[in-house]
């Protein structure tokens, strides 16, 4: 059975970051607030503790969680390296709802799913969240809430979706932000936004200057002309075409290129 603590109780606050490091040791769930949304958390290096909140929320390993830590020098722990902007980004917005994409540190010991070598990290900005990680360690945490639904805000909503599979649930009254943390890729030479959220991206590019996105994307390859096309007779003003009512090739191909759609930040997922 779940057991709840109002968190904004000194005595239930003191009683409910105790129960929840224990259960967290036990490789059982947990459901914490943010600076975000809530989180459902285990222990990051117990790897069936992953797979049961993969699980609790109906995800497959190929979604791995990210990974909340409680200070920098945790999270510097964690990874190979932090590239060219990382420490800068970590000096401007964390504690803060800004999440870091890095390569994982090949040394440990863990298994958060289809990672691909690389690790998702934060540090958030609020009280409760960071007493608790200090005592845990790093937490593998997603989002509060069944794969495909909004991101619970309150307690009350993640227990609804989550019911008994959470062993502790912490009050801390409602989220600070409707949208969840920004994500960014560090993994390549020039920053790449995944994800937009609560950072702004303009705040972004102060830092880092160049930001790439998902309309930064190739467009896909211009189709080469048949030799048919190739030998017919160009429609110049040294060489006007035979039917000068027949509009050319050029202006009925123009509007296809001007309404092809691109993936924007607003189509993210606001997982």
């Amino acid at each position: 059975m779940s057991r709840r603590y109002d968190c904004s109780q000194p005595m239930e606050r003191t009683r409910g970051i105790a129960e929840a490091f224990s259960a967290v040791r036990r490789g059982e769930l947990i459901v914490m607030p943010t600076d975000t949304v809530y989180g459902v958390g285990v222990d990051a290096f117990m790897p069936p503790a992953v797979t049961a909140l993969l699980d609790a929320k109906g995800r497959g390993r190929e979604m791995p969680p990210p990974v909340l830590v409680g200070s920098v020098r945790a999270a510097t722990a964690l990874v190979e390296d932090l590239g060219t902007y990382g420490q800068d980004l970590i000096d401007e917005f964390w504690p803060g709802a800004l999440t870091l994409v890095c390569r994982a540190n090949p040394s440990l010991m863990w298994d958060l799913g289809e990672t691909k070598g690389t690790v998702a990290i934060r540090m958030p900005m609020h009280e409760l969240a960071v007493e608790l990680l200090k005592e845990t360690g790093p937490l593998a945490v997603s989002s509060a809430n069944l794969s495909g639904r909004p991101a619970a805000r309150t307690v009350d909503e993640a227990e609804k979706m989550l019911g008994d599979s959470v062993a502790v649930y912490l009050d801390g009254g409602q989220s600070g932000h409707a949208d969840p943390s920004t994500i960014i890729d560090l993994t390549g030479p020039v920053p790449r936004l995944l994800r937009a959220g609560a950072v702004p991206e303009d705040k972004i590019r102060a830092v880092v200057g160049v930001l790439l996105t998902e309309e930064d994307e190739p467009d896909e390859p211009a189709e080469v002309p048949s030799a048919a096309e190739e030998t017919k007779p160009s429609l110049t003003k040294d060489e006007p075409p035979k039917a000068s009512h027949e509009p050319s090739e050029t202006s009925q191909e123009a509007p296809e290129a001007t309404t092809k759609p691109s993936l924007r930040k607003d189509d993210s997922s606001t997982e």
